[in-house]
């Protein structure tokens, strides 16, 4: 099983939803929970998650210093892009993310 694999296996039990978008044969995969937009695959090794600047505040998450897909992104802004390299970084997206859907939970 790869990582990819693994990670929307894990995604799918928190109730996240992926659809291949129509068209791209690139990677790019939207993903969503409860109907709202919380993030896409670029490709099997890279994800972008919308947490919202407040958790990433309090997580002291920094940008991918050497990112193609955003490499001008805002520091304030509510997206963290994370590479998938290894199972820690499964368990780590799968933690930051139910920790997001916990906080959109609660609105």
């Amino acid at each position: 099983m790869t990582l990819r694999t693994e990670l929307s296996k894990r995604l799918r039990a928190l109730g996240i939803e992926e659809q291949a978008w129509q068209g791209r044969d690139d990677g790019f995969t939207p993903l969503t929970f409860r109907g709202r937009d919380l993030g896409h695959f670029h490709s099997d090794h890279e994800i972008d998650i919308r947490l919202g600047k407040d958790l990433k505040k309090q997580e002291r998450l920094v940008p991918l210093p050497d990112s193609t897909v955003h490499p001008g992104r805002a520091k304030g802004s509510p997206w963290h892009e994370m590479r998938i390299r290894s199972a820690a970084d499964v368990d780590e997206i799968v933690r930051l993310v139910t920790m997001a859907i916990g906080t959109s939970k609660a609105k």
